[in-house]
């Protein structure tokens, strides 16, 4: 069963964990993944910046690929700092896979998403929401 955590059921949650045999598991609730709908958002957002939007790479502008910018834009939302070198020369940026961010991650990533593609004059394709929001 489950119970909100409050004054009232959080005495019990305490009792029953206390209680349960040794060799059991305690499994805490986990906040769930993006959604599907999220993802085809993202990917949506992403060609719309890919078609028209040029980004300096090796100090030239040019048009990166919708994984390109999923790569660009989610090492910025998270501000990655961490960097490999590569097997055969260069370096990896080192960084969080859309499909392992909660709901609310993904929300934030869109949201960064509409406000960098808002700076740099981007025309969406799609209605601009959230999915995942309620208005």
């Amino acid at each position: 069963m489950r119970y909100p955590l409050n004054a009232r059921t959080r005495p019990r949650a305490h009792r029953d964990i206390d209680a349960a045999p040794d060799g059991y598991y305690f499994a805490p609730p986990v906040e769930p993944t993006r959604t599907l709908d999220q993802s085809a958002k993202l990917h949506a957002m992403l060609a719309d910046v890919a078609r028209q939007v040029k980004w300096p790479v090796n100090g030239q502008l040019e048009r990166l690929s919708i994984d390109d910018w999923k790569a660009v834009i989610v090492a910025s939302l998270m501000q990655e700092k961490r960097m490999a070198a590569g097997v055969r020369g260069g370096f990896v940026i080192l960084g969080k896979r859309t499909s392992s961010m909660t709901i609310r991650e993904m929300s934030e990533c869109i949201e960064f998403l509409y406000s960098f593609g808002d700076e740099q004059g981007v025309v969406w394709s799609e209605p601009i929401e959230v999915p995942g929001w309620v208005r």
